[in-house]
């Protein structure tokens, strides 16, 4: 089975090899196991924006790495695009890890379909591509033909997907003891920090933005900061939820969450403490919200992410 790389403009490196070494181990181990399938990879170089790259084959899965600061996985070459679009045509399974969704997405493919990027970058991926359907709670999205993954090193957990779907899964659990990498199940939403839409444009709403930034912790009713605004309430409600997508008391939830999370990775205050510090009166409604927005309790977060 065939497997290709694309090399591309600004294109992550460690990722590219990493992702060939990472197959390579997964031959051995497969061979271990006296199974006979081989994943065979070929690294694409396009490091020019008017030719595509050069290759005849027809590839099982084609891997559209992460990108280090670069502008080109958001201005993708036209070459690139139609590329893509022929592989897939083949039957080639699309893949992508962080800013490679955004290339994948280029091509139109990712119209009416759900997928994943890095957390950070979910705003301007919403603003290009308003018609694919962000799923940020995971780290890799397998939507059969189109497997996206989340974060810079997420490339890892795309290459053990790709694994278990080529080779089987028993292999990929082995390959994941023998690199020290975790095989569980793990959500993008664990490691997400709230980053609010502030490029829209509406200065009003960015007024409101910055005044519940400071004043998050107190009580906040809607129809005052309407009237803050000189706005009638419905007006308020569309311009706020329209700028930055969510409703105000989404917003504020968010808002204090992330604050709670701050403050359980960089103090030993009790979650009781802290609930009613960032503007919860009911202890057990902020664990409840908590839980839903991060996908873990506090006290899990805190032991997965504070260093004893």
């Amino acid at each position: 089975m065939k497997i290709a790389i694309v090399d591309y403009p600004g294109a992550l490196k460690s990722s590219v090899y990493g992702l060939q070494e990472m197959f390579t181990m997964a031959n051995d181990v497969s061979a271990e196991h006296g199974l006979s399938a081989n994943l065979k990879v070929d690294i694409l170089d396009f490091t020019g924006l008017e030719t595509s790259p050069v290759s005849g084959e027809l590839y099982e899965a084609v891997i559209l790495p992460p990108s280090l600061p670069s502008d080109f996985y958001l201005r993708p070459a036209a070459s690139l695009q139609s590329w893509l679009q022929e592989r897939h045509s083949e039957g080639s399974i699309l893949c992508s890890a962080c800013a490679g969704a955004f290339i994948i997405a280029s091509t139109g493919i990712l119209s009416e379909r759900e997928a994943t990027t890095h957390w950070a970058l979910a705003n301007d991926f919403s603003d290009l591509y308003p018609q694919t359907r962000l799923n940020l709670n995971s780290i890799v999205n397998n939507d059969g033909d189109i497997i996206t993954a989340g974060g810079m090193m997420s490339w890892l957990d795309l290459g053990l997907e790709l694994v278990a779907q080529l080779i089987s899964p028993t292999v990929m659990r082995q390959l994941g003891k023998i690199l020290l990498i975790d095989t569980g199940q793990r959500e993008q939403r664990f490691y997400q920090q709230f980053s609010p839409r502030l490029n829209h444009g509406d200065e009003i709403i960015l007024e409101v933005q910055q005044n519940l930034q400071r004043n998050y912790s107190n009580i906040i009713r809607i129809a005052k900061l309407a009237s803050s605004c000189c706005l009638s309430e419905r007006t308020f409600l569309r311009r706020f939820s329209k700028a930055t997508r969510l409703k105000p008391s989404k917003y504020l939830q968010r808002l204090r969450i992330q604050k709670a999370c701050d403050l359980l990775e960089n103090t030993q205050k009790s979650f009781e403490l802290i609930a009613n510090e960032v503007g919860y009166e009911d202890v057990s409604a902020c664990r409840k919200a908590f839980i839903r927005i991060i996908g873990l309790s506090p006290r899990a977060f805190k032991q997965r992410f504070v260093r004893r």
